[in-house]
């Protein structure tokens, strides 16, 4: 029977492969604004940048520096042993999967997306597309090991973006998580993120704390992560999912909290919407925010956090 995506990412561990490093947190000079916050009954938390220190602040698709990109490709495409069915071409096999990739990737970018303005590319339908062009020319995968092309794709993509970027939690992470659930509190997750990004989540949390057990922690059907509605923040769509999820239950939005690390993709939007808002700035890395806008009462947010743990000073037990 295949593997999961997340005993497939257990299985790697199993192998000495290496893997580029967390980023060294650099935290900005910030003062940190903590107010008591009454009747919040949900906490949203963006994943990169927020509970995740990522390289780069936020989850790429193409690495800046040609070298990083190049290393990434050239990984991908070694443990998947496409080089047989890619076509002979002058210079390194990794050039031409980048030239497949940026053309795949190209495409997905420019489909139409009717009613977003923010659209989302799925990272394993950059993979699947390219995949299909090598079946073209009699490439293989075990279908028992890797399961469909669908998930099949899903696991390439989740190596070629470990290979990208790493990845690891922010100090108080799994203790912020931890005492949310712990005060009696519904919590979720609200991010641009991709079919993987729960499970690198999962095992930065373990690798923190042994006891922080996501699907313990983040409530299933709560949240929304871009990839599941193809819309990228600071699209609306994805904090009004959240509002639908909750309004049964009689939450209003003033009930939310989100947290998260950029103020047009997570304070803007929630503001508008009702939902109270924390501001992460422990990390110099994805802090997005200048001064003008923490001023300014249509882009400030009701928390400024300088370490993820400041949360249990401000909501309640």
């Amino acid at each position: 029977m295949a593997l999961t995506l997340e005993q497939y990412a257990d299985y790697l561990d199993t192998r000495d492969l290496s893997w580029p490093a967390a980023p060294d947190v650099e935290r900005p000079k910030a003062k940190p604004h903590l107010v008591r916050l009454a009747d919040v009954r949900v906490v949203t938390w963006g994943v990169y940048g927020t509970l995740l220190a990522v390289a780069g602040g936020e989850l790429l698709f193409e690495h800046p520096k040609k070298f990083v990109m190049d290393i990434a490709l050239d990984k991908t495409l070694q443990e998947f042993k496409m080089w047989g069915a890619m076509t002979r071409k002058p210079g390194q096999p990794a050039e031409y999967l980048g030239q497949m990739y940026g053309k795949v990737l190209g495409d997905l970018r420019l489909a139409f997306s009717p009613g977003e303005k923010h659209p989302e590319v799925l990272a394993e339908q950059v993979w699947e597309g390219i995949i299909k062009k090598l079946l073209q020319k009699e490439y293989q995968f075990d279908v028992g090991f890797y399961g469909s092309l669908n998930e099949f794709s899903r696991k390439v993509a989740y190596f070629f973006h470990a290979s990208l970027q790493g990845v690891a939690c922010h100090d108080g992470a799994a203790a912020a998580l931890k005492y949310v659930v712990a005060s009696g509190r519904r919590q979720g997750l609200l991010d641009n993120g991709q079919v993987f990004t729960t499970v690198q989540l999962a095992r930065c949390l373990r690798r923190q704390d042994k006891s922080a057990l996501l699907d313990r922690l983040v409530e299933p059907g709560l949240g929304v992560l871009s990839y599941q509605l193809r819309g990228r923040k600071p699209s609306e769509r994805l904090f009004r999912q959240l509002l639908q999820q909750v309004e049964p239950d009689g939450i209003g939005p003033g009930q939310v909290l989100h947290v998260g690390c950029d103020v047009d993709r997570d304070i803007v939007p929630a503001k508008k919407l009702g939902l109270r808002t924390a501001l992460f700035a422990g990390d110099k890395e994805s802090l997005q925010a200048t001064g003008d806008q923490l001023k300014d009462p249509a882009t400030r947010p009701d928390l400024l956090l300088t370490d993820l743990t400041q949360l249990l000073d401000v909501i309640a037990p």
